[in-house]
């Protein structure tokens, strides 16, 4: 809180998922392994195939938040609202594990 009142431009409460990236050897597997993630929950996720021909296949949750906490150096929540993020992030973080 202290730093938040010290704030003078804009503040964000940010919390992003883990991303896993796996290096595959054959399209087949990223796209089995890309079918699995998205069936497990992981809807976020994807394949990229780079110039060389490289593989990899991202699996990402969904389990981001972002907030807007003050604007131009004013807070615009309340304390008690800070204590529930971090609560929600915490959660998120359990889940991520």
């Amino acid at each position: 809180m202290t730093a938040l009142e010290k704030a003078t431009g804009d503040v964000v409460f940010k919390f992003e998922p883990f991303v896993l990236h796996v290096l595959c050897q054959e399209l087949q597997d990223a796209q089995m392994l890309h079918s699995v993630a998205v069936d497990s929950g992981f809807r976020n996720s994807g394949i990229t195939v780079g110039r060389g021909g490289k593989i990899t296949m991202a699996v990402r949750s969904t389990h981001c938040l972002e907030v807007p906490l003050s604007h131009k150096g004013k807070l615009m929540v309340s304390e008690e609202y800070i204590e529930f993020l971090v609560h929600v992030a915490n959660q998120k973080m359990e889940e991520n594990i």
